[in-house]
């Protein structure tokens, strides 16, 4: 492990004001501590919410030094600015979608818990890619569990940066650094912090630091 495992930050899966979430939760999370990413992940808004959702988003967190990932889109991705697109294995053609981000722009790619899908996806080009879930998750349904031995794997293998999703918290999240993730992607560990997500992301920044120093 050269590099320390960074924070990767999902939004809610709703956002009823995304400018008000921008100004206020969002600008107070990624002003609490170390975050190398954020994707933006609204599946349910159609392209002129999303778009509106983005141009909302993205300069707060572009601001900051933080990535901005767009889920499942990288013809939008590029058109609004953002920094990449991250794909799922049902989310259309990856190697049209590296064609379209170019070589400026970022590219993740869902590889559930399969190695073949994770070699698959650094043939195509990815900049990185996510294995997951490692913990039940309510954000979306678990199909594909991963365990830590994955990414142990991923990183003595391979120069391609991984990222561990699925159900990750302060309290469960040593494992995943141990094994060597380089990100570990959160949503309700963060946005449903009891004490607001800025105290999320402190946690977070806080038992990874704790994790990656026992390593």
């Amino acid at each position: 492990m050269d590099e320390p495992c960074r924070l990767y930050l999902i939004t809610p899966p709703a956002l009823p004001d995304p400018a008000g979430f921008a100004a206020g939760p969002l600008a107070g999370a990624l002003d609490a501590g170390d975050v190398g990413a954020l994707q933006i992940r609204l599946k349910d808004l159609g392209e002129d919410a999303l778009r509106r959702a983005i141009d909302a988003i993205r300069p707060v967190a572009q601001a900051r030094g933080v990535a901005v990932i767009l889920n499942d889109r990288a013809d939008l991705a590029v058109q609004t600015g953002c920094d990449g697109a991250h794909l799922g294995q049902a989310d259309g053609d990856h190697a049209a979608a590296r064609r379209i981000l170019g070589a400026e722009r970022m590219l993740g790619i869902t590889c559930h818990a399969s190695r073949h899908l994770a070699m698959e996806a650094g043939e195509t080009g990815a900049d990185y890619v996510a294995f997951g879930a490692f913990f039940p998750t309510g954000t979306k349904e678990t199909v594909h569990r991963a365990e830590p031995e994955i990414l142990e794997w991923w990183s003595e293998m391979f120069e391609l940066p991984c990222v561990a999703i699925g159900g990750i918290t302060a309290a469960n999240c040593a494992p995943l650094v141990r094994a060597g993730a380089d990100f570990l992607a959160v949503v309700g560990a963060v946005w449903n912090h009891p004490e607001g997500p800025a105290a999320g992301v402190r946690a977070m920044n806080r038992a990874i630091a704790e994790a990656w120093d026992a390593a």
